[in-house]
């Protein structure tokens, strides 16, 4: 393929990317053309871990900061090439978040001589289970890289500043019957219509709502699979209820488990994926200083972010990319270019200041 040109506007970077598939597992194409496109910045110390890539100055100042950004987009559904029209970027990945890409590495590239040292991460696998994830391996395998006195997740955030996020479990609610011949069904019991008394909590669940640092979450109880059945002819002994419970920071992981297992009791209930969420934390310097810098609007994450990870590792973190968070994942994603230019420009000017 064509290599990246990161000293051209992110507008059209972000074209270039969003043109280059990279499905979670199936990023090296793009990240060979973005490790290929640092390693010409004679400014940067690049270096590869699996389909994860980090750049780095070195110019010995007293403040690091991260700006980091997924390669991976869910699967394509009829939603490639990009295009533009009237001001919008539309195509898989637009929004989340290769325009929050297209952006950091413009500035990697642009951006020689900062006001403070910066540490570019764009990684792998950020849309499928915890254990895959680019960034989790880097912490695990070098976490020395990823010290920093400030992070910005270039995820989509509508261009203002989103504190903290939601975290996220994923359980298998299992339901379990008794196997018979269809034909003389009631010598069974049919586990996938048991189902529905799980279907029926989900359906009258109320989530809350709780206010934290002054910012309103929003959590979530969803059923996301459902599987079951043995044959054509045969009344199902089981069937599995995948639910995604997406809870507010002031839950730990252990306390949103136990929430989850008292809404389904007595039904078995296996974890399968689980990634704790984070407190706004704009009480520290440097989130406070970085949202001033961009603007001083701030509103909740509700999806689950990256950000958790920094926060676990120490380093307070925020979201602050383009793209209207609501469109990532769907058929229409899209970006407004207006906001690629905002993110550059408040990115830079931070960068560039002392």
């Amino acid at each position: 393929m064509d290599s990246l040109d990161l000293a051209q506007d992110p507008v059209a970077l972000t074209e270039r990317l969003v043109d280059i598939p990279s499905v979670s597992g199936d990023e090296q194409v793009i990240a060979d053309a973005v490790e290929t496109a640092l390693r010409a910045c004679p400014h940067l110390q690049v270096e590869r871990f699996g389909h994860t890539v980090v750049a780095r100055t070195s110019l010995g100042h007293d403040q690091r900061v991260v700006l980091a950004g997924h390669l991976d987009t869910v699967p394509e559904h009829d939603n490639l090439p990009s295009r533009r029209e009237d001001g919008i970027i539309h195509g898989l990945g637009s929004c989340d978040m290769k325009s929050g890409v297209a952006v950091a590495l413009h500035l990697a590239a642009t951006v020689p001589e900062p006001q403070r040292d910066v540490t570019y991460v764009f990684y792998e696998c950020e849309e499928v289970e915890a254990d895959r994830n680019g960034l989790s391996k880097l912490a695990a395998s070098r976490p020395g890289l990823l010290e920093a006195d400030f992070a910005v997740l270039l995820e989509p955030s509508d261009a203002v500043v989103e504190a903290g996020c939601q975290g996220t479990i994923r359980v298998d609610v299992t339901v379990t019957g008794e196997r018979a011949h269809s034909a003389r069904s009631w010598r069974g019991h049919n586990a996938i219509h048991a189902a529905g008394a799980v279907l029926d909590r989900l359906r009258a669940y109320e989530p809350r709502r709780p206010v934290i640092d002054g910012l309103e979450y929003h959590e979530g109880l969803n059923a996301v699979f459902v599987s079951g059945g043995v044959a054509g002819n045969v009344v199902p002994d089981r069937c599995v209820v995948t639910v995604n419970h997406r809870f507010a920071p002031d839950r730990s992981e252990e306390e949103a488990l136990a929430h989850v297992e008292e809404i389904f009791a007595p039904y078995d209930v296996t974890v399968t994926d689980s990634a704790p969420g984070a407190l706004p934390g704009l009480g520290v310097p440097a989130a406070a200083a970085f949202v001033a810098a961009v603007g001083g609007t701030v509103n909740p994450k509700f999806g689950w972010t990256d950000v958790a990870r920094f926060t676990a590792l120490g380093v307070p973190a925020v979201n602050f990319g383009p793209g209207d968070p609501h469109f990532a994942h769907k058929q229409d994603e899209h970006v407004p270019v207006e906001q690629i230019v905002t993110v550059e420009r408040h990115l830079r000017t931070w960068l560039e200041t002392v």
